[in-house]
């Protein structure tokens, strides 16, 4: 696979051989790494080699290997040899995954009634339409304060978002207009009172360092959309913002004394809306399909 429009795919030799590589670290390489590349490094091989394996096992009611399980099970004890806190996520769902494997390796059933997603009503239905199709960019504000527990709320919906492989690179940072008034100035249209900073760390990428920047983007994107949607649902209204250069993105980084790890990618603005914009009409569904085949 050659590489395509800059967006960082690699030749399918070199993909092998970096996951072939990401599988046989050594534990000394493992101790020795950075906390946040080592916990990626627990989510994302977790996740390709435990996690879709455990579901389709369980779903076919197949019977797993019974050494499936044993990366995840040395990472863990890794884990734990680092001090690091076993109530924290990660280390959690890791643990249940391993349960589920031995489970399946013995060959025995796994339950997963347990997680079963709330059943969806049709008032739960109409409400999130309605707020796919309501929210609006939203670019004038009252001086009413956001609650912190508000602002931590919508800024959780990005966390919840998909993200490739597991990674969780998504950061965050909020910066209050009225705390440092012009520190977005040259943004393309008026800002918010308050600014919801997308960041990643791009340290967690080496956990699969042969991810496309196009995916990485992605991941910030996806968390972006949730972010917008829960601001609606949660009764604040607001607008979603790119950096228009360079120095505009050098600028956040400076005041904020981000490391070079800490990508910015791109933000939302928030508050409580004083304008109500005509909805910006969309083409009808059946004329944008090119193909359906």
């Amino acid at each position: 696979m050659a590489e395509n429009n800059g967006m960082g795919y690699m030749p399918k030799e070199e993909v092998i051989e970096k996951w072939q590589y990401a599988s046989n670290l050594s534990d000394e390489e493992l101790l020795a790494m950075d906390e946040v590349e080592f916990r990626a490094r627990v989510r994302e091989r977790s996740h390709h080699t435990l996690e879709i394996q455990v579901y389709h096992a369980a779903y076919r009611n197949l019977t797993l290997s019974a050494t499936q399980a044993d990366l995840t099970k040395r990472l863990l004890k890794l884990w734990v040899q680092r001090g690091l806190p076993t109530d924290a996520p990660e280390y959690k769902y890791a643990s249940f995954l391993v349960e589920s494997a031995d489970k399946l390796s013995r060959g025995e059933s796994v339950d997963l009634k347990p997680y079963t997603p709330t059943p969806v009503t049709k008032e739960m239905e109409d409400n999130f339409f309605t707020i796919v199709k309501e929210r609006r960019s939203v670019r004038e504000f009252t001086d009413e304060d956001v609650p912190d527990e508000i602002l931590y709320k919508v800024l959780e919906a990005g966390l919840w978002a998909a993200h490739g492989c597991n990674v969780q690179s998504i950061r965050y940072a909020i910066i209050r207009e009225k705390t440092t008034p012009g520190l977005f100035k040259g943004s393309d249209v008026p800002g918010g009172p308050i600014h919801l900073l997308i960041l990643q760390d791009m340290r967690c990428y080496r956990a699969n360092n042969f991810t496309p920047v196009r995916n990485q983007l992605l991941d910030a994107g996806a968390a972006g959309q949730n972010i917008v949607l829960a601001a609606h649902a949660a009764g604040l209204e607001g607008v979603w913002l790119t950096f228009p250069n360079q120095e505009f993105s050098d600028r956040l980084k400076n005041k904020l004394n981000l490391p070079d790890y800490i990508r910015p990618v791109t933000y939302v603005d928030v508050g409580y809306g004083d304008q109500t914009p005509h909805p910006p009409l969309r083409w009808p569904v059946e004329d944008t399909i090119l193909a359906s085949i």
